[in-house]
């Protein structure tokens, strides 16, 4: 299948080439890139080097399309909107990896982004891209809207509890941690390495625009509103996710009953895995043994003096919280095997 890709020279787009350069029935037809046009893609992401001699061309969506059975969109937020009608009036499959049309509701978007959409009308088009919680609605689109890394990794630790209605939803507190390659590639002074190396930084305590995501789903699944307080801190690591989620229950569970609920729920996914190990230094879910890979990694602790559950999920933000993904669901929008080009395992040490 011919796949082009649409703001390829990002983190997130350079992880989409990695995945898809060798993947066993893609061929990669264009990778655009304003700033970088007629460059050769390794210039760029180093790491394809002798992979590829692919060289990025401009953003001439008519040349993209043409090329192309299947469109991936990885221009920065507020980008996606200005480009998405051209692309759907093409009638090429779509996978867009940014949030402009994750979010249901057009009222949201002047919250959580800041901006009212210009194209309303397109957001119920899209299908929420979470192949673990909405896969056969995956299977049967045209356009795909990929979650957020937090998102996605908070909401994959969160929906068997919710589904199974044993803890209060007006009361999910959600603290997650992020390496630095979550803000992107362009740099800043909160990303220069003098000012980003060592920290544990809370940069938004309350208020995280991927809040939103989060309670769309899970409200969705319940069948009523359910509240999430989501706090994050960029942490001492390029690559990587760790949310440690606090919810409360409504009635008192053994370790027996969590586990069965977590199977129930995963039981033959590919890419999730269920971590409580009594042994080793990886009892629960780490970043450091996710990263490279499409894993999902999620374990729990019970506090009954409390009636506390402690959720622990854990991705790499650029692979499962991102491309990875992304990958997922184009495999299953076009009838691939779910796993082609994602089984790769995580690289450790790293």
């Amino acid at each position: 299948m011919r796949v082009g890709i649409v703001g390829a020279s990002g983190f997130v787009g350079g992880e989409l080439l990695r995945l898809l350069l060798l993947h066993p029935e893609v061929e990669v037809t264009s990778a655009t890139s304003r700033k970088y046009t007629g460059q050769y893609v390794y210039r760029v992401h180093a790491n394809l080097r002798n992979i590829t001699d692919l060289q990025f061309i401009d953003q001439n969506l008519e040349d993209v399309v043409d090329s192309s059975d299947l469109v991936f969109t990885a221009v920065p937020h507020g980008t996606a909107v200005n480009i998405m009608p051209r692309l759907i009036e093409s009638g090429v499959k779509i996978v867009d990896m940014s949030a402009d049309f994750r979010l249901k509701n057009p009222d949201a978007y002047p919250r959580w982004y800041e901006y009212n959409h210009p194209n309303p009308e397109l957001l119920s088009k899209f299908v929420f891209g979470l192949p673990e919680i909405r896969r056969e609605e995956v299977k049967n689109s045209q356009l795909v809207s990929c979650p957020g890394c937090m998102a996605l990794t908070s909401i994959l630790a969160l929906a068997p509890l919710v589904k199974e209605n044993i803890i209060d939803t007006g009361k999910i507190v959600v603290d997650a941690k992020i390496g630095s390659s979550g803000g992107g590639v362009t740099p800043s002074r909160a990303t220069h390495h003098a000012e980003r190396y060592g920290v544990i930084r809370p940069y938004k305590p309350v208020g995280h625009r991927h809040t939103a995501e989060v309670e769309q789903e899970l409200s969705s699944i319940a069948g009523s509103d359910v509240t999430v307080c989501l706090s994050t801190h960029a942490v001492n690591m390029v690559r990587g996710i760790l949310c440690t989620i606090h919810v409360f229950l409504k009635k008192p569970l053994a370790i027996p009953d969590v586990w069965k609920i977590y199977r129930g729920a995963y039981s033959g996914e590919p890419f999730i895995r269920l971590v409580r190990d009594r042994q080793g230094i990886y009892r629960f879910p780490d970043p450091k043994v996710v990263i490279g890979s499409n894993f999902c990694d999620i374990g729990f602790e019970l506090d009954d003096r409390a009636d506390r559950l402690v959720v622990m999920s854990a991705t790499d933000n650029l692979v499962k919280g991102a491309a990875g993904n992304g990958v997922q669901c184009m495999n299953l929008m076009v009838g691939f095997d779910e796993k082609a080009g994602l089984e790769a395992a995580a690289i450790h040490p790293v």
